[in-house]
């Protein structure tokens, strides 16, 4: 895929990787609608700013009517509420389904046909490594696995309408989400270039750092290769 032939939508562009996301679309000479719940917070010198609410049916179907010449879509948007799944608050993981999963699928029926009409392009996915892995026993990881999921039907039912479905696997990033966690972080602008990187090369799996792929890596040898904690008296 050539990058400067693309028009692009990225959800959630008004701060973080999203942003950086936007950026580096433009700089490589594609045309971008930013969209975000509130347009006035996108501060991306040439990006189209759009009113999404990918949790809001109605916001997604006007963006959809908005960007009408869409050939790429990036769904970036995410919400992280710690909420634990054996005792948090229902609202607050039912939040993070509804964000991560049936926000994302909303916008992948919005947009397919628009994308399908204009001659097909790509859809990418901001997954992560909790994709594959849980960690600390919240939602977060779930909702991202059931994106995983979706991202794997879908990539397969849209194929035959000229549509690549993508996912980024990414860990840590120095964004506002993991500002409390002590861990390393790789710079989300790192991260933007290796996402986009990986559609130009027309990748349906982007792995972007070295402990995502040792996750990837490690399904083989199953749940003692994942959680060997749960083997750690055995």
């Amino acid at each position: 895929m050539n990058i400067s032939n693309q028009v692009a939508l990225v959800s959630g562009a008004n701060r973080g990787l999203g942003k950086h996301l936007a950026e580096a679309l433009l700089a490589r000479g594609a045309k971008v609608y930013a969209g975000a719940r509130d347009p006035k917070t996108i501060d991306i010198p040439g990006a189209i700013p759009v009113r999404l609410d990918i949790t809001d049916p109605e916001s997604v179907a006007e963006a959809a009517r908005s960007a009408r010449d869409l050939t790429v879509l990036v769904n970036n948007a995410g919400s992280h509420t710690g909420a634990s799944l054996l005792d948090g608050d229902l609202d607050q993981i039912r939040l993070e389904m509804e964000t991560h999963f049936f926000g994302t699928l909303s916008m992948i029926r919005a947009f397919a046909p628009v994308i399908e009409q204009n001659g097909g392009g790509a859809i990418l996915n901001i997954l992560s490594v909790l994709s594959w892995l849980s960690l600390g026993g919240t939602a977060y990881p779930a909702a991202k696995s059931a994106e995983w999921n979706m991202t794997n039907t879908l990539r397969l039912a849209l194929a035959p309408k000229n549509i690549r479905v993508s996912g980024l696997h990414v860990a840590f990033m120095d964004t506002d989400m993991t500002a409390n966690v002590k861990a390393p972080k790789a710079s989300p602008a790192d991260i933007a270039k290796i996402a986009v990187d990986g559609l130009e090369a027309d990748r349906y799996e982007i792995v972007a750092d070295d402990w995502s792929r040792k996750v990837q890596s490690d399904f083989a040898g199953g749940v003692q290769a994942l959680y060997p904690q749960l083997f750690a008296n055995s």
